[in-house]
This record gives C-alpha cells, structure tokens and sequence, in this order.
C-alpha cells in the first residue's frame, strides 16, 4: 500500500491516559507484542457508544486491572499519528492511517499491588513509574511525536 492510500484513511479513534504516582511519576508498561523493548502509557479505541471518558475508565481497568484513579487533566484536543504504512495495513484490519486519541491524566491513588497486567487480555508484560519527561524516549519512533505532545500538556501536572 502506498504512502498516499494510507492518508486517504480515516483515524481510529481511542483515547490515552497518563497515570501519576504521589512522587509525579508515570505508569509506562511494556507491550507484550513487540520483540524490541516498547514502552508506552495505556491507551485504547473508543467503542461504539462511550464517550472518551467512559473509554478511559474502562481501558485503565482493562490494561492494568485497577480503577484506582482520580481525573486530574484532559488533553486540549484530540491528539494524532499515523502507523508506518506496513502497520497500517495489518492493524484493525487495515481501515484506518493511525489513531485520533483524547488523552486524560490521572493520580493514582491506590498502592501498586493494585496494578495486574494478568487481565482479560493482557497487552503489558511489565511495568514502572518513570518521569515523564523520559517517556518519548521509551516509545516506538513512529508514536514519538505523540508523546512529546502528551508530555507538553502535561508537564505541569508533573511538577517537572
């Protein structure tokens, strides 16, 4: 598939979400369906009738088994990027160019004995706080300049 048929697609819309600790770290897992090392926040599509908020709460208890979060942010805007052509042909069935994601914040509030990865359908093989300026850094390439945006809007929030 070229370049040009992939913009021609729409985005699949989701939403992401940024979990702080006490100390302004961040939950970043590592997917399980990678080979290389591949770090990212949890994040999910938007089933047919919720809206971004409802998809948070239950991708958040989806991916990392706990609920044990307050809202704290929301992203400005709807948030972007595209799959590397290849990708984007394998993924959900290749209709969609990348993701259109709503991004929320989150202050955890409970100990993390109550984060389990072992869920319905596991997506992380393991996790850790880190800061989340560093988060970009852990990310495949193609999400990069995602998760520089996700880091700007909430930096503050971080106390970084």
């Amino acid at each position: 598939m070229s370049h040009s048929d992939n913009d021609n697609r729409p985005y699949r819309l989701g939403v992401g979400m940024v979990l702080f600790n006490s100390a302004g770290l961040v939950f970043v897992g590592r997917r399980k369906d990678t080979p290389e090392p591949a770090w990212q926040f949890p994040q999910g599509g938007i089933d047919k009738g919720e809206d971004p908020l409802q998809a948070v709460w239950r991708e958040m208890h989806e991916e990392i088994g706990t609920d044990k979060a307050q809202l704290i942010g929301q992203s400005c805007d709807w948030l972007t990027y595209d799959l590397p052509p290849d990708l984007a042909a394998k993924s959900w069935g290749g209709k969609y160019r990348g993701q259109k994601q709503m991004w929320f914040a989150f202050r955890f509030v409970g100990v993390d004995s109550d984060i389990d990865l072992e869920t319905h359908t596991p997506e992380f093989s393991q996790w850790k706080w880190m800061e989340l300026s560093l988060v970009p850094d852990v990310i495949v390439p193609f999400k990069r300049g995602l998760y520089t945006q996700v880091v700007a809007e909430f930096l503050t929030i971080a106390g970084q």
